[in-house]
């Protein structure tokens, strides 16, 4: 009976080791900041009930995470458009959403990578004002109205915090200064990493900061956004993007992810953010949740 028992466990096990053996590995990365962790750990939840073996590398810089998978070590990124466009294909034309969609669906495709469906959402840079300076200046809701207030309170030394990447990039603070006609100096601008934007926002330390459109302590600290009235921003819309011989050997994927994306729009990227950066939830716990929430998709 002992041995009887014994054999039908190694069945069982075995069973359970080839059941697991036949699920595909996927396998994710994700940058280093929450709503890639958060993207990431989301589909990874979700693929998991589709039948599939994810397996996630986060902390990935921009470029390590590009190059990981163009040589075939990565399978899935949620990538941005703008950071396709500008920083991999070096397209400095000035393009819409649907265009700058087009256009690296387009170029990446030459490098074995699709653009599957894209979510509603663009985590883009913007200019931001504290709720202070919101309220004292109601007339300031687009950057050339930020930029006539700075001209004529010059001597105020109004503060401006921006990231210290976005300070030295040449498509960053010098493009813009350039198109909006900003007199910014370093009398006036204050170089910091992008959470202490957030904090010298939030205290009120400085006039105006950028921020990202997505990011969850917009809300939290009561920021206010400004319109980029002249687009100098680029289209940063997220979607999946997937090797393309990934995609001949599981067909499925690209209409598995396109309901996941379509229900992620600038509002819910931000509370889902939010709950990890401000609340200080765990990015396994806020994607569970989020997938209990959306129970129609364990049916499409």
């Amino acid at each position: 009976m002992k041995k009887l028992s014994f054999l039908i466990g190694c069945v069982l096990l075995f069973a359970g080791f080839a059941q697991a053996a036949e699920k595909p590995v996927i396998r994710i990365g994700a940058r280093v900041f929450t709503e890639q962790t958060l993207l990431a750990e989301i589909t990874s939840q979700y693929l998991r009930t589709k039948g599939y073996n994810p397996q996630v590398t986060g902390g990935l810089g921009s470029n390590l995470a590009r190059s990981a998978q163009e040589s075939g070590q990565l399978d899935m990124l949620w990538e941005y458009t703008g950071v396709s466009l500008v920083s991999y294909n070096h397209i400095s034309e000035k393009l819409d959403s649907a265009q700058s969609y087009a256009r690296v669906k387009e170029l990446d495709a030459k490098k074995g990578l699709t653009w599957l469906t894209p979510s509603k959402f663009s985590n883009t840079y913007a200019l931001a004002l504290p709720e202070s300076t919101a309220k004292a200046y109601p007339q300031i809701n687009t950057i050339s109205d930020l930029n006539k207030v700075l001209q004529a309170e010059q001597k105020e030394n109004r503060l401006v915090a921006l990231d210290t990447e976005f300070a030295n990039r040449s498509d960053g603070l010098d493009g813009m200064v350039e198109l909006y006609g900003m007199n910014l100096t370093r009398r006036n601008i204050r170089q910091m990493d992008a959470g202490l934007v957030y904090t010298a926002l939030r205290n009120g330390q400085v006039f105006a900061g950028l921020v990202y459109t997505t990011d969850g302590r917009l809300s939290a600290f009561k920021l206010k956004l400004l319109e980029d009235d002249k687009h100098y921003f680029p289209d940063y819309t997220a979607a999946p993007v997937v090797r393309q011989v990934y995609l001949d050997a599981h067909p499925k994927l690209a209409a598995e992810l396109k309901p996941l994306a379509e229900l992620f729009d600038d509002e819910t990227m931000r509370q889902l953010n939010a709950r990890v950066d401000v609340n200080h939830e765990s990015p396994s716990s806020v994607a569970a949740d989020f997938l209990r929430q959306h129970p129609s998709l364990s049916n499409k």
